[in-house]
């Protein structure tokens, strides 16, 4: 508790912006549902035959899985608001459309007929008689829908639309229950504050439907444009950063207070931030320096010119004991030592992320272009489990050292690509659930070890040194051990669209300070 509470004070500014951002996500995709499902409700009460194929279409569209969902619109619409108020407004049709069409058609039929013989026109009769009975039924389907779109609306940070997801999505990434609760704890809570608005809405509004229908289009209204409030007051320049960069020390953190900048932040899933500068959503992004997309997204890399990210070599982080039960797999594994460059790695995540190639098939014609493939021996001896974070380098590496153990070893290799975050696979190698996965010293510097600011200064920039520092200290802290560097440093970096870089005479990161 005091963790979180701790964080929620640190994040509080933060925090509000995420708040505002999902209210509007909410009810501005509650208004346009509202505007299509109580006419479209009304309609298909007037028109029996036509409510199986309304309701049906309507439930179908709630089926699918909201993942899936955006996953379909962002060719169509892109990344951030306009997909994410899509999705959450076809969400919130059933509920809404269904409550109107049962509120109408559940009205008693002799009072209809009184209706009718007091002289009431069908229309009269509509808005008179049959529309203030159903209201109740009516606001009960919004009420539900406005539950299901703050749950819902938690996935639009997944596609850059904010909200309280980017906490998330950001605590899931770094395996941070303090920022995961700081996103779900508020989410939870609004939704409980907004069911229970609508209904004091709907006290309020009885006298008379044509006040309740104003007042409910004014509240939906002004909670809609609260997304749009902290866009208004940020400045700076926008950039779009995965959740693990945000939230880590070594990420956006250290690039803010190094350089003094400020970034107008939106945070996008890692597959997503390269179209998004591409497609100028935003203006900069972090990556990485062996990133096949670089090239494939022809963007420009800035110069790190304060050194604030330390040097990233890969190595593989073996859990305690592993080398000595296994010494034939680390002899194994040693065989790349050394052999893999930034150019060669940036190639084989080129063919994996842009070309599609399976990483299986990437990591085995590397090997026998380098001579060292053998066939698996399927000895069935013991499992060396082999995990790896949740990207297409780490798949490629996970893949190179299956096998080699494979090929050179009888023992057998279960991999489980795609843990997650460095934390989620720390964890993991801690709790003996994992053998082995690639890691960076960098991470290790500076996520996982948090060396004091006088020996991080020494070594930051000796890339020897900080392997040094990370085997010492791992090896004390925890009993893991860093085998041989494979050779190739995969350091973060921030990234432009090269026509905007050239046009702004950009180069450095020092350039992008304003002042």
């Amino acid at each position: 508790m005091m963790t979180l509470l701790a964080f929620l004070e640190d994040n509080r500014a933060k925090l509000g912006e995420q708040i505002l951002e999902h209210i509007g996500l909410t009810f501005f995709s509650l208004l346009l549902a509202a505007i299509i499902a109580i006419p479209s409700g009304i309609a298909i009460s007037q028109r029996p035959r036509l409510s199986a194929a309304v309701l049906g279409t309507a439930g179908v569209l709630q089926t699918i899985p909201s993942i899936a969902l955006l996953g379909f619109l962002i060719p169509i619409l892109g990344i951030g608001v306009k997909p994410a108020v899509f999705a959450l407004f076809l969400y919130a049709l059933l509920p809404i459309v269904r409550n109107t069409y049962t509120g109408i058609t559940g009205v008693p039929h002799p009072v209809k007929e009184a209706a009718t013989g007091i002289g009431l026109s069908p229309k009269q009769r509509l808005w008179q008689v049959e529309l203030p009975l159903a209201l109740p039924v009516i606001f009960a389907g919004l009420r539900t829908a406005t539950v299901i779109n703050v749950g819902v609306a938690t996935l639009a940070a997944y596609i850059g639309a904010g909200g309280l997801g980017e906490f998330i999505f950001g605590g899931i990434a770094l395996n941070n229950a303090a920022m995961i609760m700081a996103g779900a704890l508020p989410a939870a809570l609004l939704a409980i504050v907004f069911d229970q608005l609508l209904a004091l809405l709907q006290r309020l509004g009885r006298p008379t439907l044509h006040k309740q229908r104003w007042l409910l289009l004014l509240a939906l209204t002004v909670l809609s444009s609260a997304y749009f409030w902290p866009q208004a007051y940020q400045p700076g320049w926008k950039g779009g950063f995965p959740p693990e960069f945000a939230g880590r020390p070594d990420g956006l953190a250290k690039i803010t207070a190094a350089y003094e900048l400020d970034f107008n932040t939106t945070i996008l899933n890692n597959a997503l931030m390269y179209k998004a500068v591409a497609e100028g959503e935003v203006d900069v992004i972090s990556g990485y320096a062996t990133d096949g997309r670089v090239e494939a997204y022809d963007l420009a890399v800035l110069q790190d010119d304060r050194n604030a990210f330390p040097p990233y070599f890969c190595a593989p982080l073996a859990r305690a004991g592993f080398a000595e039960e296994y010494p034939e797999a680390v002899e194994a594994l040693q065989l790349l030592a050394g052999r893999i460059n930034d150019s060669l790695m940036t190639a084989l995540n080129y063919q994996v992320d842009i070309e599609g190639q399976p990483p299986e098939d990437v990591a085995g014609s590397y090997l026998k272009r380098a001579g060292l493939w053998r066939p698996d021996q399927q000895s069935g001896g013991p499992k060396v489990i082999i995990g790896s974070k949740i990207f297409g380098e780490q798949y490629i590496l996970a893949s190179l050292f299956s096998q080699l153990i494979n090929g050179y070893t009888n023992l057998d290799v279960d991999t489980r690509p795609g843990l997650g975050g460095t934390k989620i696979c720390f964890d993991a190698l801690l709790n003996g659930e994992i053998d082995l996965y690639p890691e960076y010293t960098g991470t290790g510097l500076q996520v996982l070890l948090s060396p004091p600011s006088d020996t991080l200064r020494e070594i930051l920039s000796d890339p020897v040194a900080v392997y040094g520092y990370v085997s010492r200290e791992f090896a004390r802290q925890y009993a893991l051990q860093w085998l041989s560097p494979i050779g190739f440093n995969n350091t973060y970096a921030l990234m432009m669209r090269r026509e905007q870089a050239e046009a702004l005479g950009i180069r450095r990161i020092s350039d992008l300070r304003e002042d």
